[in-house]
């Protein structure tokens, strides 16, 4: 492989501050903020707006599509051609 052609890969902390939650991974994603994991070491940190913690397909919060309905609208209005 060729030198300095990839962009470093270390650990970051991703954070969901709407809903407290922090995991660390790997990316090679930068950031100026820093915060000390539960390691006692300091890593960058990166805020994201939705995570598994606050995303209404993992919470259960989510809505149902009503398919049904949209399947007959869908033939009604096309249905005889």
């Amino acid at each position: 492989m060729k030198k300095n052609l990839h962009p470093a890969y270390r650990p970051v902390v991703f954070r969901d501050p709407s809903a407290g939650f922090a995991f660390l991974t790997r990316s090679t994603r930068t950031s100026g903020a820093t915060v000390e994991w539960t390691d006692g070491r300091t890593y960058p940190v990166i805020d994201v707006d939705v995570s598994s913690a606050s995303h209404p397909f993992y919470t259960g919060r989510g809505r149902i599509i009503d398919s049904a309905g949209r399947v007959e609208r869908f033939k009604q209005r096309y249905g005889k051609m």
